[in-house]
């Protein structure tokens, strides 16, 4: 039986991602196959490139500087500039290039250059082409059975794809590759259970986030993050129906791009795995 995983969308508290697999496998729980929108790819790259869950959270709690760097304004700002149809690449947008390279850097180390060249595990990373409003996905196997094989990108360096899925509307500028303008893949597909399970996974467990809840004592972000996970779950409903069981990890308010609380996300992921784990065993193995 193979059992795959689909990692969900969530900025900084992606790193949440990396304690589940690490309890995971502290619990002999083997992942054949992998998926991962926006920070979820982050996450599903690096495992399926051969890294160990707590190795990857080193790396990302090293990467998200490149995220730490944008305040709530570019945020507002860029929302305004895409409303009034302006051009996306504004000044205070990042390009996502130094992400790009840092990804490519640790891919190489394994000897890999583009995502076709991962052969530990299948692995999918979907994103969006903001020009052609169409879904395509970034990966080391095109399913077998697939309609529209030009859906599916094998060449694309590994850097760009984990970019490409995670240039959030309003913070990143698009990631262009070939004749593509590819934007953060959550806006169609926060949570690919589906394309997990095309590439053979009998078993699907999906990770997302709770939206945390509103009061009086939030501020502008907590209200962006809870829009952002409302409508996540909201575009991820069928692909839910479609996982053998639901993981939601509740992460105490952490902000889009909250660094402070990297530590505690990814205890929050480790833990989310042991207060859930007989019953995962049960749904795997019965």
């Amino acid at each position: 039986m193979k059992v795959g995983i689909a990692l969900s969308g969530g900025g900084i508290r992606g790193i949440a991602h990396a304690g589940a697999l690490k309890a995971l496998e502290d619990n002999q729980i083997q992942i054949d196959i992998i998926g991962g929108t926006s920070s979820g790819s982050l996450v599903a790259s690096l495992y399926a490139m051969g890294y160990s869950p707590y190795y990857i959270y080193i790396l990302f709690k090293r990467y998200a500087k490149e995220l730490a760097e944008i305040n709530s304004g570019p945020i507002i700002t860029g929302i305004g500039n895409f409303m009034m149809n302006k051009k996306v690449c504004i000044a205070g947008l990042k390009t996502g290039e130094n992400l790009e390279k840092a990804y490519d850097n640790v891919a190489i180390k394994k000897g890999i250059k583009t995502i076709g060249d991962i052969t530990k595990m299948p692995l999918v990373i979907p994103s969006v082409d903001v020009k052609a409003s169409k879904e395509y996905i970034f990966t080391n196997k095109i399913p077998l059975d697939c309609k529209d094989k030009t859906q599916y990108i094998t060449d694309i360096s590994v850097g760009k794809a984990v970019r490409a899925s995670s240039s959030f509307p309003a913070i990143f500028c698009p990631c262009s590759f070939k004749k593509h303008q590819f934007l953060d893949g959550g806006v169609l597909d926060n949570i690919p259970v589906l394309e997990v399970k095309k590439q053979g996974a009998d078993k699907v467990i999906a990770i997302n986030f709770k939206a945390d809840d509103i009061n009086e004592e939030s501020h502008i972000m907590d209200i962006v993050m809870r829009t952002l996970d409302i409508m996540g779950n909201k575009i991820s409903e069928e692909s839910l129906k479609q996982s053998d069981f639901i993981l939601t990890i509740e992460t105490d308010k952490t902000g889009l791009l909250d660094t402070e609380k990297l530590d505690k996300c990814y205890e929050y992921g480790y833990q989310a795995v042991l207060q859930n784990l007989e019953q995962i065993k049960s749904i795997l193995y019965k």
